[in-house]
């Protein structure tokens, strides 16, 4: 109910003030479980892409933003559930699987589901690899997964935490279906993990067409470890 509620207040301010634009709308089916596949550059990302989509999109958040048991930070957990932003521990193990349970249970029910195939936000503005979430739930529920770019965000968002730059003008575009059924025929017979690599990679080959970015063949995680690294590293040799 509050995201019915709040997302033409939230967007009338966010076109005002940033004035972002979406292109390829009639790629995402209008009815039926569909799976939103983006490329995640900023913060502004949860805002600006379902808030420009007709249907109520449901994002799977970091359990660490609902942890919190000051008043103020029960408030900020009970308003992102409300806007359809499900916990969930990325911890690893039992963990990863509860976030497939909580995104089934979206897909099941019809709804649609926005992934970033990342798994966290690029560092420098780059495509990293995707995780193979996106292929389960799709193979899953046999729910297409449409995938969609969101350019000029990691511009926009540089140096601010919360709200990023007028500009420049962050557009979303949304592509046409990966052909899952294509490439799971394609390798009919073939190991489980291999069909879920090969769906991913497709998904963000199709990500990386809408974007013209950069291509990187390491997990966006794993390069944030390297800069920490580097970091205290230099820190150290500072000190």
């Amino acid at each position: 109910m509050l995201y019915e509620i709040a997302k033409p207040f939230v967007m009338g301010v966010v076109r005002v003030l940033w004035n972002p634009s979406i292109t390829g709308v009639e790629n995402i089916p209008v009815t039926g479980p569909v799976i939103l596949a983006s490329n995640h550059l900023a913060y502004s990302d949860t805002v600006f892409l379902p808030g420009q989509v007709r249907r109520s999109v449901h994002f799977l958040g970091k359990s660490d933003i609902f942890a919190g048991t000051s008043p103020v930070s029960r408030v900020i957990a009970a308003v992102m559930r409300g806007l359809h932003v499900m916990p969930v521990d990325r911890s690893g193990g039992g963990a990863s699987r509860s976030a497939i349970e909580a995104g089934l249970e979206v897909l099941s029910a019809g709804e649609v589901l926005g992934i970033f195939p990342e798994g966290t936000r690029s560092p420098d503005g780059r495509l990293y690899r995707g995780k193979t979430g996106v292929a389960r739930f799709a193979l899953a529920t046999d729910a297409p997964i449409v995938p969609v770019a969101m350019n000029g965000a990691f511009e926009a968002q540089r140096g601010r935490r919360c709200f990023p730059h007028r500009r420049p003008r962050i557009r979303a575009v949304v592509g046409e279906p990966v052909d899952v059924p294509a490439i799971v025929a394609r390798l009919e017979g073939a190991e489980e993990a291999r069909i879920l690599r090969a769906v991913t990679d497709a998904v963000m080959t199709s990500i990386q067409e809408l974007s013209g970015q950069e291509r990187v063949d390491m997990y966006a995680a794993e390069r944030k470890r390297e800069l920490r690294a580097a970091a205290e590293r230099s820190g150290g040799a500072d000190g």
